[in-house]
């Protein structure tokens, strides 16, 4: 375990960025995201779970969800698994902030903008993403609605950000503006020995007291070392059980034993990696049901572990 805490555990990120006492470091974060287009001066956190409207409707839980100065609706959100449908999953959290900002009686439709930030520990569209220089590097996504024939944009106020950490690859040295400072930071927080950029930007001094493992109560520093466990072994059994396949696809020989292995790896991997978090989050005692919902096994399938 590292000097700083891991920013990416469910502790860790809403530790840095979901704190009223602490708003300051998640609107300098927003403003280098933005910079050139506007610029944030308040913001408030507010309560991140939507309930349903009705029985038969889905209670809606937001790592982090803040409402700017200008009334423009933020939802921050950090995901480590990859999921077949992330990027409806994310549609539907941005039309909640959406539906919820309708009145009733008389109501002219004016809305406020709705942001999605979504930083992910995976890619997007591996396979479909065009191969060429545009693309080489790139690692942050803009997705407003536009014209499809010119690209002129239609409406700026539904917009996505996606954050493919596995893309950022630039050293300390190689960062040239604030924002991709932040993502070095962010990414490699937990294996730092010291905060890079302090001379630069106050705000990273400012980080470095809130992220230091040092500066954690006794009950804040056994919650991370609880969800640090839970995300180190969910890594560790998914890049076994990926290597297994592999190994046991090659054996069946070369390039076909070699795709199967990949196939098998990634599959074997993610059930391996279900039954994992599931049993650490019923050590935590969290309900069989939310289980379920997190991970995707049927209840009969928890209980067994």
């Amino acid at each position: 375990m590292g000097k700083f805490i891991n920013p990416f555990t469910d502790f860790g990120f809403k530790h840095i960025f979901g704190r009223e006492m602490d708003k300051d470091i998640l609107i300098e974060f927003l403003n280098d995201l933005l910079e050139g287009e506007h610029t944030i001066k308040d913001l408030r956190i507010m309560n991140n779970e939507r309930l349903p409207e009705t029985e038969q409707g889905r209670k809606v839980i937001f790592d982090i969800h803040c409402e700017t100065d200008k009334g423009e609706r933020i939802i921050i959100e950090m995901q480590n698994r990859e999921q077949p449908h992330f990027k409806d999953r994310a549609l539907y959290y941005l039309s909640h902030s959406v539906v919820e900002q309708g009145i009733k009686g008389t109501w002219d439709y004016e809305l406020a903008a709705v942001y999605g930030v979504f930083f992910l520990n995976f890619t997007l569209d591996e396979k479909n993403r065009p191969n060429n220089n545009r693309n080489e590097g790139k690692f942050r996504r803009d997705i407003v609605l536009a014209d499809r024939e010119t690209g002129q944009v239609f409406n700026p106020k539904f917009r996505q950000i996606y954050i493919e950490l596995p893309r950022f690859n630039k050293e300390e040295e190689e960062c040239e503006t604030d924002f991709e400072r932040w993502i070095y930071v962010l990414k490699h927080m937990d294996t730092l020995d010291r905060m890079p950029f302090k001379a630069r930007k106050a705000i990273f001094e400012r980080l470095e007291r809130i992220g230091s493992m040092a500066n954690l109560t006794p009950k804040q520093r056994a919650q991370y070392e609880a969800e640090w466990k839970m995300y180190n072994d969910y890594y560790n059994t998914l890049d076994f059980a990926v290597e297994k396949g592999m190994k046991k696809g090659m054996e069946e020989g070369m390039e076909k034993g070699l795709q199967k292995g990949k196939a098998e790896g990634k599959a074997e991997g993610r059930q391996e990696e279900k039954h994992s978090i599931a049993l650490n989050l019923k050590k935590l005692g969290v309900s069989i049901e939310q289980i379920a919902f997190a991970t995707g096994l049927s209840i009969e399938e928890i209980e067994k572990l």
